[in-house]
């Protein structure tokens, strides 16, 4: 059983390509990452409210502590040794500020997308030529 299993948007271009790196970094495969836009989504994560998974990160813990937001990405990016990557965005005060902007921009993260990438969304962006969940899971 995986340490966190992380649901991100396969169509946003900069989620995937955080879950890229985050997939490369993962040598103990500790994290299963769950692409929100497969059609079959919802049939194996009926627990999982796609809509709240579209508007902010979730992912559950092995222990069934469901983490949102940056929480999220702190506790992925603790998991590949880099937690100290994100850890000032989780101390008090700047924890606050941190959440609104990543609030703003998951509201935005297709327009944001865009503005870095060139492009606004992805048909089914892929991770190594693969969906991350059949990766892990050897398939």
């Amino acid at each position: 059983m995986p340490k966190l299993t992380l649901f991100y948007d396969g169509h946003c271009p900069l989620c995937v390509r955080e879950m890229r790196h985050l997939t490369r970094l993962d040598r103990a495969q500790n994290m299963q990452l769950v692409d929100i836009q497969r059609d079959d989504f919802s049939e194996h994560w009926p627990q999982v409210n796609k809509a709240e998974a579209s508007s902010i990160l979730l992912a559950i813990q092995d222990n069934g502590e469901w983490l949102r937001g940056l929480d999220v990405t702190h506790r992925a990016w603790q998991l590949v040794g880099k937690g100290y990557w994100i850890a000032p965005l989780r101390w008090p005060v700047i924890r606050l500020l941190a959440d609104q902007v990543y609030l703003w921009f998951a509201r935005n993260r297709y327009r944001i997308s865009g503005w870095l990438t060139g492009q606004q969304r992805c048909e089914a962006c892929a991770i190594n030529g693969c969906d991350i969940t059949d990766k892990k899971q050897g398939k």
